[in-house]
Formats: structure tokens, C-alpha cells, sequence
């Protein structure tokens, strides 16, 4: 699929499409979610206030961190971007490069902010994670914020970039050729001995052009610093607990701050949330369930046979992987960029009429549509320039997971996998060993740990038809936060993330995050 953003793209998710199908799509677009949790609201007390250590007993930060001054300044536009409106404001903490040594090298944490219309009313502020992992929160919250105009009326929206991300020591790997380059000639679902040689070797060239262009930052840019980083913003913000909204990998990351910092738990609501149970593997069989799920309610709706139709899916993607189709352009449409066009329009219900055009088109010879798709997903724009987020997706990935399947183990999965899903299987079971193959750095576990004992309520939103976070992950989470703490609220419906698609779970998440009702667990909107 996504030569570059291998799965894990797929995986950890995307970031809830804000936008991401603009030119593709009949005026359609995603809404985000928000992040909330069920006790006292955050309240502006003073950052001296006592602070708790976080579970793994590091040393304490000095007060030259925990004591800083946030300058907020007008935002400056982001290469090949636009500046967020007048009301938005930036600004840069600066945090540990090594934890273990907060005296030393330190790493500024990109911030952007609109602040609460009634400030009589003020509760604090609210901090946004949209996913990836690699998403650029000081991005993508101002183009999303009109999804969260009720909640802007008491809180400062406040977006960042996680260490290795974009404005916070970015990771980059590779250039825009090289890119190209993976796209056009890697096969990743290689067929023959040759093919699984290149796509070894790409990956392991991948992970050494990280470590040329991003060597210093590359063994602390994984989830767990980047959920003491959250800390330390909440700290320098002037919050005593933190109020957070996590969308996909942002549920991921915000259940690793539940289990360092549960006396901090602000309200906290997860949407599109990550099996926490899941190791590397187990993510790649969930997605491949999701995203065959996902096709299956797809065709249903078209009145299409699901079984007949994903066969004849499968058969074109197999067309395509022996004769590429044409585009109009000097670029041609591989099986991996086809079935990279194919998951983005899955991820929401209205994007579905999208999918419809692409692949009739593909099934008439033209890969046009599909390539486009594939582009906003792999962040590729009109002038053939890409973005990092999938550099920065594999290094916080590869740097969370100790797991480093081979060829072989990867191999050996494929007839489950192609069970599975016909048409998405057997790229997630090869994307088990591409995807951190060789890497320089090592892992730091095989699953995250979410237990959050005395920790307050966490709204855990998990929909049905979720294709890239299957709903079974939203229950799991909601048992590893532990009895009391994680609060189910399940949504029937499609696409990736509830919030702002579905009233019900919209009304329950502002009144959660605006009146502190935190609603039964188990509680279901259709």
C-alpha cells in the first residue's frame, strides 16, 4: 500500500482525513473528534503547584522547564502552507531530549492556540492529538477547529506537534526522489525472491537514511516522551490536570499518560481508539479485519454481494500488479498505490461516492482517481513534494515496538492474512517485517501500557464500522484503563472517529467535557 508509510500508515492511523480528500471528492470532508475525561475540569492553578511523579520515577525537572514563559506570537505559515487566521497564536516549550537527563539537551515542542471565547467561563486548556502517529496537531487543529466551536466557547483549543513531528525536531529520512522513487518501483507485496529482496532492502535503506538525517533525535522519539512532554505542557499552560482529547494513535498516546501521570487525568475522551493489547502482528491482523470489514459494509450499501464483490477487488489489484494502469499523467498506478486509493475513502462513510468513481474508472482502465487518492494519503503534493509524516509515523512506531519480524515470519502469516481480507492481507502481512526491519533503534516494549489505576472517568468511543481502529480495540482499552476509569460508549455506525459524525456521541462528549456527566459505561448511539 503506502510504500513508504507501509502500514503502519493504515495503522496507527491516519489522522481523520481533515481535508485530506479535498479535490478528490464531491465537497465532502471528515470531521475530527475531541478528547475529554470525567472528573474535575482543569483549572488554571498556578504551575508551582505540586507535582506528581510520573510511574517511572525519573529524576525531577528543573524549574527552568517546569517554570517557563510561553511567548505566543502570530504563526507563521508552514512550507507550502497557509498561516492559521489572526485568532490563532504559537508558540514553543522546550523539553528533555533524554528524560533520564533533564539537565541536559533540550528540544523545543511546537504549540498552537485560540483561546476560549467566554473567558468568564474559562475551564482551561484542551490539548489535541489527531493521530498518525506523526500528525501535526499546530497543523491540523486550525483547519479542524470549526468541529470544535462549542467546546472553543470554554477552553483554549491547543494543538502540538509530538517530538519527531514537523516543528518539534522533526524526523526526516529520505528526499523527495527517493520517496518517488520507493512509490513507483517497490512492490509491497513482493511475488518472487527478487521482489522480497528489494523490499527488504528498502526498508532497511529507510531506516539508515534516518538515522543519516535524524541520528539524534531517533531513540527518544517514542510515545512514552512524548506523553511526559504532554505533562510538561500542561505544567507550563497553568493546568492542574489535563484536558485532552486523543483521536486513532492519540488514544494510544493519551493511555500512556493515564498510566505515567493518573493523578493528572484531566477529562479525557478517546475516539477511533488503539487495541492497547495488540503487538506488532496483532495490529496487522485487527487493520486487515477493520479495513475487510470496512469494503464489506461498503458493498452492502451499494447492494453488491461483499463476498463476490471483494473477489472481484482482488482480481483487479492482482491486473494492476502485472500490468500498472495509465493516469492521464507520466505517472503509473501500481497494485501498492492502488490499494493505498482504495483505504483512504474507507475511513469515512461520505467518501464512499469517491471510491465508487475510482474503482469503476479503475475497472475501466484509468488509475487516475485511485492515484490521487494515494497521494493525499502518502502526503503528496501537486508538485510532487512530500511531507514527513510518514517518516516521523515509522521512527515514533519503530521506537515503541521492540518487535522486528523477518521475511520469513512475515511470509509465514500470509495465508491467515489473505483470509482475512482478499484484498488488504497480504500487504499488512508484509508490511510486519518491512516495516521496522533494521532500524537502528530499539523498541522499547511489545504492547503499551494503559492501567491508569485512580485515574478519573476516560471516555472510550469505539464505532462499529471503524475500518483502521476496529471497535473491539475501544472495549480492550477501556478494560486496560482499568474499573471506574475507562467508560465505554459505543457508536453503530462507519468511519474513522465519532465525534462531530454522530449527534449522540457529540452531545455526550461536550457535556462530559463542559458539565463533567460522564455517561454510563456501555452506553450506545446509533
Amino acid at each position: 500500500m503506502v510504500a513508504h508509510a507501509r502500514a503502519g500508515a493504515l495503522a496507527a492511523a491516519a489522522l481523520l482525513l481533515t481535508g485530506v480528500l479535498a479535490g478528490c471528492e464531491d465537497g465532502s470532508d471528515d470531521k475530527p473528534g475531541k478528547a475529554a475525561d470525567g472528573g474535575t475540569a482543569s483549572s488554571a492553578a498556578s504551575p508551582s503547584a505540586a507535582r506528581p511523579s510520573a510511574a517511572d520515577g525519573l529524576p525531577a525537572l528543573p524549574t527552568s522547564l517546569t517554570s517557563q514563559h510561553l511567548d505566543w506570537k502570530r504563526c507563521e505559515a508552514p512550507k507550502g502552507g497557509s498561516a492559521p487566521g489572526a485568532e490563532w497564536r504559537c508558540a514553543e516549550v522546550r523539553v528533555p531530549l533524554d528524560y533520564a537527563k533533564p539537565r541536559g539537551d533540550t528540544i523545543g515542542i511546537a504549540l498552537v492556540r485560540k483561546e476560549a471565547r467566554d473567558k468568564g467561563r474559562r475551564l482551561g486548556s484542551m490539548l489535541f492529538n489527531f493521530g498518525g502517529p506523526g500528525g501535526s496537531g499546530v497543523s491540523i487543529l486550525p483547519r479542524a477547529a470549526a468541529s470544535y466551536t462549542t467546546l472553543n466557547t470554554r477552553y483554549d483549543l491547543v494543538g502540538f506537534d509530538p517530538r519527531g513531528v514537523a516543528g518539534s525536531a522533526g524526523v526526516r529520512c529520505r528526499d523527495d526522489k527517493e520517496q518517488e522513487d520507493a512509490y513507483r518501483d517497490v512492490d509491497m507485496t513482493p511475488d518472487t525472491a527478487a521482489e522480497q529482496a528489494e523490499f527488504m532492502k528498502d526498508g532497511a535503506a529507510f531506516g539508515a537514511g534516518c538515522a543519516r538525517l535524524s541520528g539524534k533525535v531517533l531513540p527518544y522519539v517514542g510515545t512514552t516522551n512524548a506523553a511526559r512532554d504532554m505533562d510538561l505542557v500542561r505544567e507550563v499552560l497553568g493546568d492542574r490536570k489535563l484536558t485532552y482529547f486523543g483521536m486513532s494513535y492519540g488514544t494510544e498516546l493519551g493511555g500512556t499518560y493515564a498510566h505515567l501521570f493518573p493523578a493528572n487525568v484531566g477529562r479525557t475522551v478517546f475516539d477511533a481508539v488503539v487495541d492497547p493489547t495488540a503487538d506488532t502482528t496483532g495490529h496487522a491482523r485487527n487493520q486487515a479485519t477493520g479495513f475487510q470489514r470496512a469494503l464489506e459494509n461498503y458493498f452492502k450499501d451499494r447492494g453488491q454481494d461483499p463476498k463476490a464483490a471483494t473477489r472481484r477487488i482482488a482480481a483487479l489489484l492482482k491486473r494492476i500488479d502485472a500490468e500498472p494502469l495509465p493516469t492521464g499523467t507520466d505517472r503509473e498506478l501500481n497494485e501498492s498505490l492502488a490499494i493505498t486509493g482504495i483505504v483512504l475513502p474507507l475511513y469515512s462513510k461520505s467518501s464512499w461516492p469517491t471510491l465508487t468513481r475510482a474503482l469503476d474508472e479503475a475497472e475501466n482502465g484509468s488509475g487516475a482517481t485511485l492515484l490521487r487518492l494515494a497521494d493525499s494519503y502518502n502526503g503528496r503534493d501537486e508538485n510532487g513534494h512530500y511531507d514527513t509524516e510518514s517518516h516521523s509515523q515509522r521512527a515514533i512506531s519503530c521506537a515503541d515496538s521492540r518487535a522486528r519480524p523477518t521475511a520469513a515470519e512475515a511470509k509465514a502469516l500470509l495465508p491467515e492474512f489473505e483470509k482475512l481480507s482478499p484484498v488488504f492481507g497480504p500487504f499488512l502481512a508484509w508490511d510486519t517485517a518491512g516495516w521496522c526491519s533494521g532500524w537502528p533503534v530499539e523498541g522499547e516494549h511489545d504492547t503499551p501500557e494503559a492501567s491508569a489505576p485512580g485515574a478519573g472517568p476516560i471516555l472510550v468511543v469505539g464505532t462499529t464500522g471503524d475500518p483502521a481502529t476496529p471497535y473491539e480495540g475501544a472495549r480492550r482499552m477501556a478494560d486496560e484503563l482499568g474499573k471506574g476509569v475507562g467508560v465505554l460508549l459505543s457508536n453503530k455506525g462507519e468511519g474513522h472517529g465519532a465525534y462531530g459524525g454522530n449527534s449522540c456521541v457529540t452531545s455526550a462528549v461536550d457535556a462530559y467535557f463542559l458539565d463533567g456527566k460522564v455517561p454510563a459505561d456501555g452506553t450506545t448511539c446509533s
